[in-house]
């Protein structure tokens, strides 16, 4: 079979893409090593932050909001809770530019961030001991996305409009020839019209068979739920993010007695998605216990349980989606830097609009490969 399109990576940007193709019409084959959802890409965790007041720059701000409008309609679609809006507090110094570029996008774009003082905060949330030079910026519309009910629901959304999922499918050639491309796994050849590659830590490598390098380094970084007592759960506090001078943190509140998960988002090792480095051990649990102690050190924290997961980190932590320079029926988002799963919703309307030459509802100027040139 020629399939119009051929997605490589069906994790949370593959899955949204697929789903919003398969929608559209489009004959869609989503191709996946493993069978998703999966621990062995960037979507495992259970949960992630979705924030709109956004601290890595204004210019996602209204992808975010685009995000926000797709994953209300499929809700709405699934007819289930995807979207838990606890609140989103953002901490750190007054001169932290993160802070600073929650405060101006929040106030430009309406966003109802409330900027709270140290002693402030603590009062608001027992538990907290923030230094007294620290300021918090509070966007009471965030909050978290559930990301195995987001992949089961837009694997079986797009199954109903005709997608087909191959799991389980290492792909081990990519190749273009005249009129197609040839995708080869162990035991079978696809062949497509175009190609998406949304294969997260393993895009680069896919890449690379079509002459495209990417600037990527795929980092081991750690995350862990720790048993917590009363001031962090899920009906008393919110998800954050910390910019501190100990690193950048970010973590969600104890939901439904999982405990409070948290995590460290700046630094880690780089190593080979095949090769995902040492376990968490216990040099990774202090880490995070040092930053509780400091910061929410009026808890009582013990580790439940620690993981270890992958960012492809880009050189200025911005996602990189476009067109192959050479091959623009060859389709490409990836180097998500740890902060991608929010936006995926809105990935995957950009990736069918792209595929099927429309014109974006959401400017992709700043996510262009061009600008590493």
């Amino acid at each position: 079979m020629l399939y119009d399109i051929i997605i490589l990576g069906s994790g949370s940007m593959g899955m949204s893409a697929g789903y919003q193709l398969a929608k559209q019409g489009q004959k869609v084959l989503m191709v996946d090593s493993y069978h998703p959802p999966h621990i062995h890409g960037s979507h495992h965790g259970e949960t992630r932050i979705i924030r709109h007041a956004y601290g890595e720059g204004e210019a996602y701000v209204p992808f975010a909001l685009r995000s926000r409008e797709l994953w209300k309609d499929l809700e709405q679609e699934l007819g289930k809770d995807i979207f838990f809006e606890t609140g989103v507090l953002n901490c750190g110094p007054e001169s932290s530019p993160f802070i600073q570029n929650v405060l101006k996008s929040g106030e430009r774009y309406d966003l109802h961030v409330e900027e709270l003082s140290s002693d402030l905060m603590k009062k608001r949330w027992s538990g907290l001991t923030i230094p007294a030079d620290y300021i918090g910026a509070y966007e009471k519309n965030a909050g978290y996305l559930r990301t195995y009910p987001i992949l089961a629901g837009y694997a079986e959304l797009a199954a109903s409009y005709g997608a087909v999922l191959a799991g389980g499918q290492r792909v081990e050639e990519v190749q273009i020839k005249e009129g197609s491309i040839e995708v080869k796994t162990k035991n079978e050849i696809h062949r497509g019209k175009k190609l998406i590659v949304t294969a997260g830590a393993w895009g680069g490598d896919v890449l690379s068979q079509l002459g495209l390098q990417l600037p990527i380094t795929v980092t081991r970084k750690t995350f862990a739920w720790l048993h917590a007592d009363a001031p962090f759960q899920e009906d008393k506090f919110p998800c954050f993010s910390f910019d501190t001078d100990m690193g950048t943190y970010y973590g969600f509140p104890d939901i439904s007695g999982t405990g409070l998960k948290i995590g460290r988002h700046d630094t880690g090792l780089a190593i080979h998605p095949d090769q995902k480095g040492p376990d968490f051990h216990d040099g990774d649990a202090e880490e995070l216990l040092g930053f509780l102690s400091r910061f929410m050190g009026g808890g009582s924290f013990q580790l439940r349980e620690g993981k270890t997961c992958m960012y492809s980190m880009t050189p200025d932590e911005d996602f990189i989606i476009d067109y192959h320079p050479d091959y623009p029926e060859v389709m490409f988002a990836l180097g998500f830097s740890g902060h991608g799963f929010k936006f995926a919703s809105a990935v995957g309307e950009v990736l069918s609009e792209m595929a099927m030459e429309k014109e974006l509802t959401v400017d992709m100027g700043p996510f262009r490969l061009n600008r590493f040139i």
